[in-house]
């Protein structure tokens, strides 16, 4: 008898901390396929259930999509809601921002943020808001309500997920390669990280909350897998799925849904099969419009930082641009602390007390990046407007280059002063045990510096336009430089120094701010930031993270140029004990559970006889536990002495003798394999476009030994002068 000739609930499924095997789940869902597709034939019902399947993926997306939209319309809401909340109240209803508790005020455009119905602490509680006093304890207040916030994030993130911590994009970069993190992407985390997010966020820490959102989306497309068979008994399509739901969390978090798509194809997915990318699109898609129908004034809108420009870029400011490019390429570290509350507790106090007197970083980062951004017009009342005004050639809203203001000037100092804390608060925050995104900060560190650059040069040609780099193009009076696309293209340079996003990255960009005919600038500086980001160092931020945890991904883009061979990094090496096997008809369940007992492989081979040393196949470890607990719970006659046989037919046995196991139907027939003088440079490139977990090296048909994906990565990181044992999971 075949104990097996039904699948047991467990078998082909993985451990925690495992790699997929890719190839293994893409022909389980091929013989699925092609037997839904047979059975389609023979009646009405089989017919409806095949075409239900076929329709499933799209239906997924769009729970996806609503699902996502509404958490990140949800959070927009609160942590907008909650950030005001650290200067002061709405007397027309505490639930009202700023911003809303004045829409029906009547006060004139200049006064629009001091309108009678909005009071800071100090009007609250001493009656005024003018003085020293005052404004200590505004202050207070700000840094009160900062470390409240903060505090009760790291609480709930390590008393019920501390998988909630983080951006989350490195570990679903290391998901989607294949890698097996129970709970990452559960309902749990999904909850808090949703939670903590909005705290984080309103306590003014140096964070932004669009990377985290790629996690939230990811967690509702794990979640909702559960509703459907294929996706929630198949880890290869549940990757189709997450990278999908990746695409949609970009989406709301910028309001970029074909950046998106692109964000997930060029920096997350490890499989994209076509039709994976026209279900993102639709799943990013469903996101953007859910998102801006729950919140159409917030961050929502469909061009979040939308800019206009009134005049276009000339070829000589490519010079600046690329100066801005070398700017955004230096690398950002973490600081991991061993005490997470106190350091969430010290970070943020430093962050509240620094950020408070500066309104530039008192303000969130998102009204910061969208005021760098901003193109001054004669209405505009910010400081960086303040320009000495001479209104005789203004057509419009077309003002000429004019002399700096001392608002100006002071905004220069502030923003300067802001450029160094956002630059040191951020590399400290990132690695916080609270929801941190990268995304944000980097983009405020880059237009910063990109405003600060465009005004120099702006002041620059109102000086000296007689000079040869500004003649021919900037005549006296002109409206020559835009400040304010210096900030955007420093933006876009930071962002992608930190990340090495390029093409997608561009695309966000464009969709964020509308600005179609700046994408040259913002090419040029997006290459420039990642050539020179790799000069310093191959690694972007993900996957500097990546390799910090041990994750075992192989990175894709990177080239394998070694002359090394199969047989130098198989195991066992020379003095190595001998490879441990399963023969196929002559060991006892007693004699494979002492191998099981006494080694951790996570599979095994299985030979003819250890003699013969001839492949049959492979077994995994989980299968076979399971398999023999099972029989012997189920299965008349198993006993320690029974033999396990893994071949088709089995000889007859006396009666005295105790029953057989058949396992043939967990064995995998096919196993990959190479020869032991197999380059090393096509193994590792089997490894990424197969996805495989192992692979065994022969030597004129006899097996000699194994490579698994941990020995390639650390074979890689030996030849790259880094720890070996830094690689802790298969």
């Amino acid at each position: 008898m075949d104990f097996l000739e039904e699948p047991l609930p467990g078998v082909g499924t993985y451990e925690d901390f495992n790699t997929i095997d890719w190839v293994r789940e893409k022909s389980r869902d091929r013989d699925r396929h092609r037997e839904i597709t047979s059975r389609s034939k023979e009646s009405t019902w089989a017919l409806i259930h095949s075409v239900s399947d076929a329709f499933s993926g799209w239906l997924l997306m769009l729970f996806i999509g609503l699902l996502a939209g509404s958490l990140a319309g949800l959070i927009d809401i609160s942590a907008h809601w909650m950030t005001d909340l650290k200067e002061g109240v709405c007397l027309a209803g505490f639930w009202f921002n700023h911003e809303h508790c004045c829409w029906k005020s009547n006060t004139t455009f200049t006064d629009r943020d001091k309108c009678p119905e909005w009071k800071s602490w100090s009007q609250l509680i001493i009656g005024h808001g003018e003085g020293a006093f005052a404004y200590i304890l505004n202050y207070l207040m700000y840094v009160i309500w900062a470390l409240l916030f903060s505090l009760l994030a790291v609480l709930l993130v390590k008393g019920f997920a501390p998988y909630a911590c983080g951006s989350g994009i490195p570990e679903i970069k290391t998901i989607l390669s294949g890698f097996i993190i129970r709970g990452y992407l559960g309902k749990w985390t999904l909850i808090i990280k949703t939670i903590t997010l909005v705290l984080a966020v309103s306590s003014g820490l140096s964070l932004g909350k669009e990377g985290p959102l790629v996690h939230v989306a990811c967690c509702c497309g794990n979640i909702l897998c559960h509703l459907f068979t294929k996706y929630r008994k198949n880890e290869a399509k549940r990757r189709e799925v997450l990278s999908a739901a990746a695409a949609a969390g970009v989406s709301v978090a910028f309001g970029a849904p074909i950046g998106g798509v692109l964000f997930s194809l060029e920096e997350v997915s490890y499989y994209f099969p076509l039709k994976t990318l026209w279900r993102s699109f639709f799943a990013a898609l469903v996101a953007a419009f859910t998102l801006r129908s729950i919140n159409p004034f917030g961050n929502s809108r469909l061009v979040l930082f939308y800019v206009e420009f009134h005049m276009p870029w000339h070829l000589l400011e490519l010079v600046p641009f690329i100066l801005l490019g070398i700017f955004g390429g230096r690398r950002k570290t973490t600081k991991l602390g061993k005490y997470p509350v106190l350091e969430v507790f010290v970070v943020t106090a430093i962050t509240a007390i620094l950020a408070f007197p500066n309104e530039y970083t008192r303000m969130s980062t998102s009204e910061l990046i969208s005021e760098l951004f901003n193109d001054c017009g004669i209405l505009d009342s910010s400081k960086l407007c303040e320009y000495v005004n001479d209104f005789n050639s203004t057509k419009g809203d077309d003002l000429p280059d004019r002399a700096a203001g001392p608002g100006v000037y002071t905004a220069m100092w502030q923003l300067a002063l802001a450029l160094i804390m956002k630059v040191f608060i951020t590399i400290f925050t990132f690695g916080m045990k609270v929801p941190s995104g990268l995304f944000i900060p980097s983009m405020a560190v880059g237009a910063i510096a990109g405003r600060l650059l465009g005004v120099a040069m702006e002041q620059l040609a109102f000086y000296h336009h007689d000079w040869v780099i500004f003649s021919g193009w900037c005549s006296q009076g002109a409206d020559c430089i835009t400040p304010g696309l210096y900030a955007m293209v420093g933006a876009a340079a930071c962002l992608g120094g930190v990340t090495r996003m390029t093409v997608s990255l561009v695309v966000i960009m464009f969709e964020l701010t509308g600005g179609l005919e700046y994408i040259v600038p913002l090419m040029a500086a997006a290459m420039t930031s990642k050539w020179m980001a790799d000069a310093i160092g191959r690694e972007g931020i993900y996957d500097a993270h990546i390799r910090l945890n041990g994750y075992p991904f192989l990175e894709a883009k990177e080239e394998f140029s070694h002359k090394t061979l199969a047989m130098d990094v198989m195991r066992p090496r020379r003095n190595d004990p001998p490879l441990t096997v399963i023969t196929q008809d002559s060991m006892t369940v007693e004699d494979v559970e002492t191998i099981i007992n006494e080694t951790t492989y996570s599979g095994y081979p299985v030979v003819v006889s250890r003699e013969s040393q001839r492949l049959v196949g492979f077994v995994l470890r989980r299968d076979l536990i399971i398999s023999i607990e099972n029989a012997r719970k189920k299965q008349d006659g198993i006993v320690s002495t029974s033999i396990i046989y893994f071949t088709d037919h089995s000889p007859p046995l006396p009666p005295s003798f105790p029953s057989m196991l058949k396992l043939r139907s967990i064995l995998d027939l096919s196993p990959f394999t190479v020869t032991d003088q197999t380059p090393m440079e096509i193994v590792v490139d089997i490894f990424r476009k197969l996805g495989l977990r192992q692979c065994l090296v022969t030597h004129n048909g006899k097996l000699l030994g194994i490579i698994t994906k941990k020995d390639v990565l650390k074979h890689i990181a030996q030849l790259a002068n880094q720890d070996p044992d830094s690689i802790l999971f298969n």
